[in-house]
């Protein structure tokens, strides 16, 4: 079997930041002026804007790309994650993993949902793969999702079958 290599968008990561930057200094902006005890609409305009520009500041400061190698021959999962703070790297063998689920970040009303595979280790740290807010091609779509999940366990079986026939 050949390796399965996927990487994130962080052109899409990117514009999420600078939109979150952007609406947040509208409503710091706007709402700037607010007076009085207690909790207004203006003050609650600003706090949200305050919360927005933290956001997309963040977003923009962790901002990278994500690699991952599903490598059927090695039987290793290999993520790294290149940010502006440097390159980190891990590994996951296949031994290690116990379980490949879905996990998922959103809810249908807002009609934003993005899916994601959720590794069950067997130290019972739970990892997720092709994470949401990486913009994965395909994570608002379950039956692709569904599709990466079914692939990652034939890998993860055929090679666990042929090691043990081998």
């Amino acid at each position: 079997m050949e390796k399965w290599k996927s990487e994130s968008r962080p052109g899409k990561q990117l514009a999420a930041a600078v939109l979150s930057i952007v609406v947040g200094l509208v409503l710091v902006v706007g709402f700037h002026d607010f007076t009085g005890p207690g909790m207004t609409n203006s003050t609650a305009g600003f706090l949200l804007g305050v919360l927005l520009l933290a956001i997309g500041v963040l977003g923009f400061l962790v901002q990278g790309r994500q690699t991952v190698i599903v490598d059927p021959a090695a039987r290793r999962i290999t993520i790294e994650d290149r940010t502006r703070f440097g390159t980190k790297r891990r590994s996951i063998r296949f031994d290690d993993i116990v379980g490949v689920g879905i996990g998922y970040l959103g809810k249908r009303s807002n009609y934003v949902t993005c899916y994601y595979l959720v590794l069950k280790l067997k130290t019972g740290e739970e990892y997720p793969l092709f994470a949401p807010g990486r913009f994965y091609e395909g994570v608002s779509d379950r039956s692709v999702v569904e599709g990466w999940r079914m692939r990652l366990e034939k890998y993860i079986l055929e090679d666990a079958s042929a090691a043990v026939q081998g």
